[in-house]
Formats: C-alpha cells, structure tokens, sequence
C-alpha cells in the first residue's frame, strides 16, 4: 500500500503511544483501512526499523499505561513522548481506550496530559473519544457505549461501571478528567456543531495555558468536524490524549476532501487450520467468547489461580496446559487457555483472597498471571508449527508480545471493528511473520474465536 502524497510534507502523519496492546492495534486498523501505511512498534524503534518501515505515514509504540500508576507514568513516559516529537510529526497522540475507564491512581489520562504537553507550546489540546464505528458516542461532553446492541451511559454500561480496576462511575467526561488533572477543560458540543459554531468556539477556547477541548462525535457530520478543527488547527504540533476516534475523526475529513480513498477497506482474513488462544480478559464478553469455543470444538484450558501465584506449583500448571495444547494441536484442535470466564467466575471473585494467600499485591498477582498466559503460549508456538494466535485482554496481550520477541506489527486483514489480524515482524526467523490478534475484552462477537479461526 502506498503512502498517502498530499497531507503532509515530511511524510509522517502522526506518531502515538498506545496505553495498552490492544487499544493500539485498533488505531493500526483504523489508519490502514483507510489507506494510511501505519506500523506499530513493540519496543521503541530504531534507526534500523524506521528504515524498514520508511513509508509508513504513521508510527505507533504499544505500551501498558492503562495499568499503571500517576508515579510510573512521570518516570517512564517523558522521554517516550520526547523521542516519538522527535520524528516530527504533526499530531503526537496518546492514545486511549474508547470507554475512557481510568482514575487519578491508575491509568491516569490526565498525567499523561500534562507530561504530553510540556512538548508543544500549542494553544490547545484536542481530545476525541466517540467512535462511532466501535458504537462508542459523545454526546455533550457524556460518553455512551454500546454491549450487544444496547447503548448505555457508560456509568451505567453492564460492565464498564463494574470494572474490577478502573469503573466508570461518571458519564460527563470533563467531569471524570478533572479528577485527574486541574487543566482547564472545554468543550465543543453537537449543537455548536450543528449550527456551524464549533470554529468560533474552538478561537475563543485557545489560551497559553493550553486547555484540553473536547469534541463530541455521535455521526458522520460530527465525526468530519472534529476531525476538521484538528487539522486545520494544528499549527506548529499537536498534543492529543483520544481513542481511535482521532484516527476515525481524521480519515472522515481527509475522505471528505478527497485525500484518501473513498471507501476504508481491508483484505478478509483466509482460514487457519487451527489457532492458539490464551484470554486474560475477565469481561462479560470474554466469558461468552469462551463458552461459544467450547460448543464449537475449541479446547477451553483452565489454569488454575492458586498454583499459578504459588511459585512452587506455577511451572507445572505452565507444563500441564503446554502438553493439553500441545495435544490439541496435534489431532488439529484449537487450544484456548484462559484465566476467568466473565467477571462471576469464582477465580475473579477469589482472586484477592488468592493473592493475600500467596502474600502477593493485586497488582503482582495479575503479573503471575500474565507471566503464566505469555509463558504457555511461548512454548505452544516452540512445540508446534501453529501460525496464528489470539490473546485477549490488554495486560495479557503486553506480556505474550512481549514474551515472544516481537518488533512490529502490521495490519494483515480485518476481522471487525478495533481488531485486526496482524503480521509480527521479529528478529527471530520462528517469530517473523506469526499472525497475531490481540483483542480487547469487549470486542467482537460471541463467535469471535470462530471468526479468526476461519
């Protein structure tokens, strides 16, 4: 695919830092379909790599953020932020998950607002979070998300305003980030839109102190005009903390231009003779996900918590699932490992009784696990000639990317909205060309597992 010719002179179009691996794949998609060659990194890239990948127009780095605390993010964070600047293009985005769950302790968005903007000396800072393509809505300044084609208020969403770590508890969102940070927060509404003000509005919200404005999306229209004022008033650069919304934002603009190409498309995924699984993820989603694998031939694995998080048992409960994989592969049947079956699952429920147990942190205990998912899918793909993997859950899929030796990701095909199939490049010949999916929780359908299987 080539390179996009008229946007921007120096070729690069925006960099971005993703706040977990599967939020990151999602702007990967977004761009690619419509026709914007973008590649995600998995370590920062080197010389080495832009050189491999000189004719993306957008480079992304995968990072484990939304896990973690204000105090973690100041020390790891500016010089990601200060090398990404440095490849000059105009927009620098951190990127988040389009529900927006986050709190001042962890995954703070408004930390990584105010480490973002001591970079630039733009007189705003552009925040787009409705999707409409992910069913995610803006609606002043409220976020509303859809779960089985219900769209709720996101505090009152069956599973974000239950979320084990991060629950949104509050729909405005210039109320949830002024929790997290004392910059001042605007907003452009559907009716300044609809009314043609929202240009009016955005000149008289500019200020020195750089105040983050947010802009609604819920259609078409909305979507082209956000993704207007942006563009067209980037100026010398650009610090913004959104979802994939500011890529969807974005292309509706430059397609209403004439700049890309009108339809965003991507090649379908062909069938795989089998798959390799491992799900972290604890949501509702993830749970029927699982169940539907299990009706439909899939092996369903549990690893079991407590010898996970017991040192002197984790390395055989890593081997006892190994071998149940290995085994299923070898009479070509998918093995899919997973840690809870929806967020009701006695582990879920357990799981801070088993962590005190082992005298381990929540936060330790969910790395054990991590460590586990990442360790047995490692020597699946060591033991077998499998090809094509699915990892779900963001914290999970940051450990087995990370396990493996990834460098890079590409977009392959797609598979739905925010989940693309993608090519690993590594530096390990067993590594290079793994197709991969790294799935957020919430996404796709109950047969999701079938879907990529093919």
């Amino acid at each position: 695919m080539k390179p996009v010719p008229s946007l921007w002179p120096e070729g690069l179009l925006l960099t971005y830092y993703g706040d977990d691996f599967t939020g990151s794949t999602d702007v990967m998609q977004a761009f690619t379909a419509a026709g914007v060659p973008t590649v995600l990194f998995l370590e920062m890239p080197r010389e080495t790599d832009l050189e491999r990948f000189k004719d993306a127009r957008c480079i992304g780095l995968a990072g484990q953020s939304r896990g973690k605390s204000p105090e973690w993010m100041r020390q790891e964070l500016p010089v990601v932020f200060q090398r990404l600047k440095a490849l000059g293009a105009p927009l620098l985005q951190y990127k988040v998950c389009s529900t927006f769950d986050s709190s001042p302790s962890v995954g703070s968005i408004g930390q990584a607002i105010e480490l973002g903007l001591h970079n630039f000396q733009s007189t705003w800072s552009p925040m787009v979070v409705g999707a409409t393509q992910l069913k995610r809505f803006q609606v002043f300044g409220h976020l509303f998300a859809a779960d089985k084609g219900v769209v709720y208020r996101i505090d009152r969403h069956p599973t974000m305003s239950r979320h084990p770590v991060t629950p949104m508890l509050e729909a405005d969102l210039r109320q949830h980030l002024a929790k997290q940070t004392p910059r001042r927060i605007g907003l452009i509404d559907l009716a300044q839109i609809a009314e043609g003000q929202a240009q009016a509005q955005l000149d008289s919200s500019f200020g020195q102190d750089q105040p983050v404005i947010m802009i609604d999306v819920a259609d078409e229209r909305s979507q082209i005009e956000a993704g207007r004022l942006i563009w067209q008033n980037r100026g010398h650069g650009l610090f913004s903390a959104s979802s994939s919304g500011l890529q969807y934002a974005l292309t509706a603009f430059w397609r209403s231009q004439g700049q890309i190409p009108g339809t965003p498309a991507l090649p379908v995924s062909s069938a795989a003779p089998c798959i390799a699984i491992a799900s972290g993820s604890c949501s509702p989603l993830s749970g029927e996900q699982i169940q539907w694998a299990r009706a439909h031939g899939f092996l369903t694995c549990r690893l079991d918590i407590s010898s996970c998080l017991d040192v002197t048992r984790q390395q055989a409960e890593v081997t006892r699932l190994v071998d149940m994989a290995v085994a299923a592969i070898e009479q070509g049947v998918s093995p899919l490992v997973f840690s809870a079956e929806g967020p009701d699952d006695p582990a879920v429920q357990r799981f801070d009784e088993l962590a005190s147990f082992a005298k381990l942190s929540r936060s330790d205990a969910s790395e054990r696990v991590g460590d586990a998912l990442a360790e047995i899918m490692r020597q699946v793909l060591d033991q077998t000639r499998i090809r094509r993997i699915v990892v779900a859950g963001g914290d999970s899929s940051g450990k087995v990317g990370s396990h493996l030796g990834l460098r890079a990701l590409t977009v392959l095909a797609g598979l739905v909205p925010g989940v693309p199939l993608c090519r690993a490049w590594s530096e390990d010949p067993l590594r290079d060309g793994l197709e991969v999916v790294f799935k957020g929780g919430q996404l796709g359908g109950a047969d999701f597992y079938g879907l990529v299987r093919g």
